[in-house]
């Protein structure tokens, strides 16, 4: 065979991560579309929506499913009979080079998410790099790689615990998912890795979400073995919980549950989930020196073709002139079209804000009255006024919200997945409100971003201040002035509904 050369790999690397980047796998569309079919949650289905119809403009448009582009993970199985054509880089380096070209593409520009000193300085390496690689090393003499963008809000909701042997780890999976949340975008898949040691779960975990989805196969041949039993019994037993699409409520709250497992010690039982969230992002390809990887692009007849109507009910609301007695006449899980300016922000402009209100600093932004979006967005290409801009994880903020609330008057908020105890208390005591946007609609949303600058901190890169004019933005009253939680509530109310259900049927 003709030995492999170095620039094959890094372009097929760079090739791969473009190519997720828009691209999701059909087999994840078709389990998402087959959940939409079947979802009675209004609020659920809706998210479904946008999220089918972003993924078909993505495809389209050749523009990032999600803002959040992901930290990049990469499993190479490496043949020992491998021969290089005049390599002049060890194999980490060709593979992040391919992820820096990947990144700085300037057709399709990715944003880079990757801070080095991550407990001190925490400084953005602008190009994403480095990677996080596993290495294989196996007979043969290609090299096989697969990579995945694994998104910081569904990275971030992975749990491992050291279970007693006797432990039940489906018992554990049933506690475990609903503390984590809804920041990781549900409906996605869970990545389950059992034994080992602790490290060898996590990665387990990691490499079984490259799997296709195939649970609606195993149950229709039926479980053959240990690992597929418990796959069938949490896939089922995790969408009972009614935590649903988006962490709304409804009837699909999995898509596929994957596991690997590997021996452990006796006295150990080590577990591991890593959810992949609703812009799941994944490809395999094999180099035999022959060029490089050559990846076909997805037929689009075959994504759903689905028109998103926010229906009668929803209620347009103009940012500029908006009321706080406006925002109090708010409901829960109400559709709201935002239209005229708001602010955004996320952590690093948050943590600025406070270290800037405790030193009895001006801000450079007046948040009183307004809105603030917790994005951080693509760079633009083209004539395009913001790249995609989904929501971040609202919860990071939590700690936050108090004191900006009552310092600035800031009037609301627009996130991603819930908000805990400490943000709603403050949200009550203040009247105000949080809305939530559809994470894994990134693209769809920045769509309804009609102008954008940047307000200020520009230092800090795409977490930077920007003010944004959009017009019909499609938004959800989260948490209402009077504090009531739609995730707390819809969950609730949809697993009583599954629950009655399945009685019925007994």
């Amino acid at each position: 065979m003709a030995a492999i050369k170095q620039d094959d790999l890094i372009q097929s690397v760079a090739d791969a991560l473009q190519y997720i980047s828009y691209y999701h796998p059909l087999d994840f569309i078709q389990a998402m579309h087959q959940a939409y079919e079947r979802e009675e949650s209004p609020a659920a289905k809706d998210s479904m929506a946008q999220i089918l119809i972003n993924s078909r403009m993505s495809a389209t448009g050749h523009r990032p499913l999600c803002q959040d582009t992901g930290i990049v993970t990469v499993f190479a199985r490496v043949g020992m009979d491998v021969k290089w054509d005049g390599a002049t880089m060890g194999l980490d380096d060709m593979i992040n080079e391919g992820v820096r070209r990947a990144y700085s593409n300037p057709d399709n520009i990715l944003r880079a998410s990757i801070l080095a000193d991550p407990a001190g300085a925490r400084k953005n390496t602008k190009d994403n790099t480095p990677a996080v690689i596993h290495y294989s090393i196996v007979p043969g003499n290609t090299i096989e790689l697969d990579i995945a963008a694994k998104g910081g809000g569904s990275e971030n909701k992975a749990k491992m615990a050291m279970l007693n042997p006797s432990d039940s780890i489906v018992d554990w999976v049933l506690k475990t998912v609903p503390e984590m949340g809804a920041g990781w975008c549900p409906p996605g898949m869970l990545g389950i890795g059992i034994g080992g040691t602790a490290e060898k779960a996590a990665i387990l975990a990691k490499e079984s979400l490259m799997d296709p989805i195939d649970i609606h196969e195993l149950q229709e041949r039926g479980a053959q073995n240990r690992v597929e039993e418990l796959r069938l019994e949490i896939f089922e037993k995790v969408n009972q919980l009614g935590i649903g699409a988006q962490g709304l409520g409804g009837l699909t709250t999995v898509l596929d549950i994957k596991i690997k497992d590997y021996p452990t010690h006796a006295a150990s039982l080590p577990v591991c989930i890593i959810p992949n969230c609703a812009a799941t992002r994944h490809v395999h390809f094999t180099l035999d020196g022959s060029g490089p990887a050559a990846l076909e692009a997805p037929d689009l007849d075959a994504f759903p073709d689905i028109v998103w109507d926010a229906g009668p009910t929803a209620r347009r609301v103009n940012l500029d002139t908006i009321t706080p007695e406006e925002v109090q006449s708010w409901k829960p899980g109400e559709t709201l079209l935002l239209n005229g300016k708001m602010l955004t922000g996320r952590d690093a402009a948050h943590k600025r804000i406070v270290d800037m209100l405790d030193a009895g600093e001006e801000l450079p932004v007046d948040l009183k009255g307004r809105f603030i979006y917790y994005v951080g967005p693509v760079d633009p290409v083209r004539d395009e006024v913001v790249g995609p801009a989904g929501p971040t994880t609202a919860t990071r903020m939590d700690k936050f919200t108090r004191q900006v609330l009552e310092s600035t008057g800031l009037l609301g908020m627009i996130g991603k997945s819930e908000r805990g105890p400490i943000a709603i208390e403050a949200i009550k005591d203040n009247k105000a409100v949080y809305l939530m946007a559809v994470g894994g609609a990134a693209y769809l949303v920045s769509q309804a971003i009609k102008k954008s600058r940047t307000a200020a901190f520009a230092d800090l890169g795409m977490e930077a201040i920007y003010e944004f004019e959009v017009k019909d933005m499609p938004v959800t009253v989260a948490v209402d002035s009077s504090g009531e939680s739609v995730h707390i509530t819809g969950p609730q109310v949809w697993k009583k509904k599954i629950a009655e259900s399945l009685a019925l049927e007994i």
